[in-house]
């Protein structure tokens, strides 16, 4: 059973920072492209950073690049999405998903291609 488990969300103060996991289950995250989406009360899911399965090459949203980095740790079969310098406006619910097909720089933000998805964590960034 493929299944992917987010977790390292939280509530933090503006300028701070999280690190989030995705950690894997049935498959190798590295035979997948694995995005980070994030969705706030009101407001649409948006891609927020992709890292693909067959380069490696890293996507990132405007609004985040720069101030999030996305890995991969094939030993410990996991996705981490480091946030750094966080804004109340970085306040979503995060998302992990996996993509069997390959994901491209104009393709990676489309939610439909993605196959599996986790069941989110919450990140609040207030003072």
């Amino acid at each position: 059973q493929l299944q992917l488990v987010e977790s390292g969300g939280g509530l933090v103060q503006p300028g701070g920072s999280l690190r989030l996991s995705c950690a894997a289950s049935g498959f190798t995250l590295d035979s997948r492209s694995i995005g980070w989406f994030r969705q706030a009360p009101g407001k649409e899911r948006e891609g927020v950073s992709c890292i693909t399965s067959s380069t490696g090459s890293t996507y990132y949203a405007d609004s985040v690049r720069g101030r999030f980095t996305v890995s991969r740790d094939n030993g410990k079969n996991t996705v981490y999405l480091q946030m750094n310098s966080l804004k109340p406006e970085d306040t979503a619910v995060y998302y992990c998903a996996a993509a069997q097909r390959p994901l491209f720089r104009f393709t990676w933000r489309t939610a439909e291609y993605y196959d599996y998805w986790g069941q989110g964590t919450q990140v609040t960034v207030s003072s």
